[in-house]
C-alpha cells in the first residue's frame, strides 16, 4: 500500500511541476528529477520514482488538455 501512495505521489507531483516546461522532453527530465529525488527522499526506490516521475512529466500536457 506504501508504493503506491508513493506512486501516486510522485506522479502529482511531477505532473504538477513538469507541466511549466515548454515540450515533452523537458517535461519529462524534470518530472524524473523531481520523482526520483522525491522518491529517494521518503525511502523508496530512486529509480521507481525516476521512471514514474518521467512519464507524468511526459504526459502533464495531455492530461491537462483531458481535463478542460
Amino acid at each position: 500500500m506504501r508504493f503506491v501512495k508513493l506512486t501516486l505521489a510522485a506522479f502529482a507531483t511531477a505532473t504538477l511541476l513538469a507541466g511549466c516546461m515548454g515540450n515533452d522532453v523537458e517535461r519529462a527530465a524534470v518530472g524524473a528529477a523531481v520523482g526520483g529525488v522525491g522518491s529517494a527522499a521518503v525511502g523508496g526506490s530512486m529509480a521507481t520514482g525516476a521512471l514514474v516521475g518521467a512519464a507524468a512529466g511526459a504526459l502533464a500536457d495531455d492530461v491537462e488538455r483531458a481535463l478542460r
